[in-house]
């Protein structure tokens, strides 16, 4: 039973991971929450995915950053949002023709826009 456990978590682990990195391109997914449950599933059963994954050039940022509490950087909040409501807003008033779905879809990209504005700001070091 133990060892069913531990592949289930290596195959929930890896399917956040995949999920992390559409939502790096597809604005709707978090990111950041997806690579957290992958690597939450990936320390409690494979040390090595887990390494593995705190240690990529990309995706590991991501994770350390949020364990060490820095927070994210005020630039990428801006980018974050406005590629966000670039996106949706494109959807909502060119794709969608039912009026409850476009205010059900304004109100999710609020609640999004709300959420990552409200995430502590990572302040960049200054070099001297």
């Amino acid at each position: 039973m133990k060892e069913l456990l531990k592949y289930l978590l290596i195959f929930l682990g890896s399917f956040f991971v995949l999920l992390g990195l559409v939502g790096i391109v597809v604005p709707l997914i978090p990111t950041t929450p997806l690579l957290l449950l992958g690597a939450f599933c990936y320390a409690r059963s494979s040390e090595k995915l887990y390494h593995w994954l705190l240690n990529t050039k990309w995706l590991g940022e991501y994770i350390r950053s949020f364990q060490a509490g820095h927070g994210i950087p005020t630039r990428t909040k801006f980018i974050a949002i406005a590629v966000l409501w670039l996106t949706s807003g494109y959807s909502i008033f060119f794709l969608i023709p039912l009026l409850w779905v476009k205010v059900l879809l304004i109100g999710v990209v609020s609640y999004i826009t709300y959420f990552i504005w409200s995430i502590k700001s990572k302040v960049a070091k200054k070099e001297n």
